[in-house]
């Protein structure tokens, strides 16, 4: 300082949280403290994920599965994680969580219900699937279905719920699977935020993956909780899509017969 300079007023030098940093009188500094999960023990568990995920240069949309970046004990802590972050929610839509005894715990039972119910197909592997060979080679289109699906629109987290009917051509390669395992994949798929076009599309790569037949049609028609519990609010819309694969794709005769065999949709 040089002579006869007056010193500033230690009380002007305001300071603010703004992300891990710390700024002081508008200048950004960064603190040696880092950022806290839920339970004060470093970085959250959040974080350490995503950083799994840049190193292996994988992506994570809403409807991807992360489970090979989660490490044992880190779902636990990733609740308590959301739990946290609920509760600010409910704090910014000015909900009295203290007082109301109705949402008294409600941050840590939506935190529950998308961990380990409506988005558990993100954090868990998939399903373990048994596996026979095509002993009697069978070769004669099989359809299971109607297998009722819930899933949550990408978009609002409304729900999806509807049923999906899957067609399968077996070839004397084919892996044959029981009837309920096409319904643990469908409900590992669906269990994800999802865009209803992507999610057969992941479920036909999935059943192709693990049966390898000759040919693979699937149909969905469910209904959309975006545009009936919201916006529009039509209670009667549903949309129906199809995926078909192998020789569905070429065989008009053979899709004509799968959809002929499905039962009046609606």
């Amino acid at each position: 300082m040089r002579m006869g300079q007056k010193a500033k007023d230690p009380a002007k030098f305001r300071t603010r949280r703004q992300g891990d940093g710390l700024v002081i009188s508008g200048m950004l500094m960064k603190s040696d403290t880092p950022p806290q999960d839920a339970t004060g023990e470093g970085t959250p568990v959040s974080v350490k994920i995503r950083e799994r995920l840049a190193l292996a240069r994988k992506r994570f949309h809403a409807n991807d599965n992360i489970a090979q970046f989660i490490q044992p004990g880190e779902l636990e802590k990733l609740l308590d994680e959301v739990e946290g972050k609920m509760q600010g929610v409910l704090d910014s839509l000015v909900i009295d969580t203290a007082g109301d005894h109705n949402t008294n715990n409600t941050a840590r039972r939506v935190a529950k219900m998308y961990l380990n119910e409506v988005f558990k197909g993100r954090y868990v592997a998939s399903p373990t699937i048994t596996e026979f060979p095509n002993a009697e080679h069978l070769n004669e289109l099989m359809i299971v279905g109607p297998i009722t699906v819930r899933s949550a629109c990408s978009h609002h987290f409304c729900p999806v719920i509807g049923k999906i009917w899957i067609g399968v051509l077996p070839n004397e390669h084919t892996n044959v699977i029981g009837l309920s395992k096409y319904a643990r994949l469908a409900e590992w798929v669906m269990g994800r935020p999802q865009i209803q076009e992507e999610a057969v599309v992941q479920l036909a790569d999935l059943i192709m993956e693990k049966t390898q037949p000759d040919g693979l049609a699937i149909v969905m028609e469910a209904s959309h909780y975006c545009m009936a519990w919201r916006g529009v609010k039509d209670m009667d819309s549903k949309m129906i899509n199809s995926v078909m694969r192998g020789v569905f794709l070429k065989d008009s005769t053979l899709r004509r017969e799968f959809l002929a065999l499905i039962p009046q949709k609606g």
